[in-house]
């Protein structure tokens, strides 16, 4: 196995964990009984359920950087096609998962949410990769820093008394502007899409620090030098974006640019560990069902939506009422178990533990999907 291999062992495991952590914070038995840390932030602020959508935007560089090799890091046709066609791809993903399940007495596509994950990864994919190849590896920090100074600069002037609100962002305004409030995230209690489409640029910018790291490690081949550059790079990112946050607020919802600095910082630490015990330390049994989850991340995330959706729509009668199969498997069996906040618990980590064995099926299988 070659170095860049060895390396890439630590990221699969950095995703696995990221993917493993984004089931049990999006599968709880109930909403109503989730300990806070497997909760995001109400609005302000960063718990470690904020964590997972940056780590996986950032494992997205890294990864981009070492695809790139192959075409030595220049623009041309055949890459540019395959940037092109990979972003459009994930972005019908995302918009077909949005969809489903496509046949329902009372569906509307007049209010189909446009925007989601896979849509911002597919974008934030496709315009870190042009801002890649088009400016040198010493410069990415220029279009990254124009970006971010100007995305505050933006919300700033253009959010009115409270610029950083849930209902005054312009961030809000330019989303209802061009696709209208039916076709927003209505979580919060007003049309407000966290994945919209001018918090996108920000989130490319996660994306271009991954490529930044993935840079750094194919730099420096002494293991040694590379794990202490990055941790000290994860330092100075997220302090850089901790101090920024007493200005600009820590905000996952609206992708900030101090959010971007200070979970970037976190995820480069945990790369940077990754790296140290894989690759110094050589524990790779211990990190092994990592690995497992961190090969076929896409299919799990798509999987794992459609079938929540599936078990939603599926109806069950318990104790006299008409619930969901997800309901019904949660008041059944879990919460009978370990009681509520637990039986909730368990309901997630037993589809960690579903979709392991699924994986681990398809690993031996050699079947990887990628898109």
């Amino acid at each position: 196995m070659n170095n860049d291999s060895n390396r890439l062992l630590a990221l699969d495991c950095l995703r696995g964990l990221t993917i493993a952590f984004m089931i049990i914070v999006n599968t709880p038995g109930s909403w109503s009984y989730v300990y806070s840390p497997l909760r995001h932030a109400k609005w302000h602020g960063c718990t470690p359920t904020d964590l997972v959508f940056p780590f996986f935007l950032f494992i997205v560089g890294v990864a981009m950087r070492f695809s790139f090799k192959h075409y030595n890091y220049e623009p041309s046709v055949s890459l540019l096609k395959k940037v092109f066609w990979r972003t459009l791809t994930i972005f019908a993903f995302g918009l077909m998962l949005n969809a489903y399940p496509f046949i329902r007495q009372d569906w509307d596509w007049s209010s189909l949410r446009i925007m989601g994950v896979l849509q911002r990864i597919g974008l934030a994919y496709g315009l870190a990769s042009v801002i890649s190849l088009y400016i040198k590896d010493s410069k990415i920090w220029i279009p990254s820093s124009i970006i971010l100074i100007g995305y505050w600069c933006i919300l700033y002037l253009f959010g009115g008394n409270d610029p950083y609100g849930l209902n005054t962002n312009v961030v809000r305004a330019i989303d209802i502007a061009l696709m209208g409030e039916k076709h927003l995230w209505l979580g919060n209690g007003v049309p407000f899409d966290p994945e919209g489409l001018l918090s996108t640029l920000p989130a490319t910018v996660t994306v271009l620090i991954g490529y930044y790291i993935g840079i750094l490690i194919q730099e420096n081949e002494n293991k040694n030098i590379l794990v202490k550059s990055l941790v000290i790079h994860a330092a100075q990112i997220a302090a850089i974006g901790w101090i920024w946050g007493f200005f600009f607020p820590i905000n996952k919802p609206l992708w900030t640019s101090s959010y971007v600095l200070y979970t970037a910082g976190i995820a480069t630490f945990f790369l940077a560990v990754f790296i140290f015990m894989i690759d110094l330390k050589n524990y790779r049994k211990p990190f092994w069902p990592l690995m497992i989850f961190g090969t076929n991340s896409i299919f799990v995330f798509i999987g794992s939506g459609i079938w929540v959706k599936t078990i939603i729509n599926i109806k069950f009668k318990f104790n006299g009422e008409i619930i969901s199969g997800y309901h019904y498997l949660y008041s059944s069996f879990f919460q009978p178990l370990a009681g509520n906040i637990n039986g909730s618990l368990f309901f997630a980590l037993s589809h960690v533990l579903a979709w392991w064995l699924i994986l681990y099926w398809m690993y031996r299988k050699r079947i990887f999907i990628k898109i």
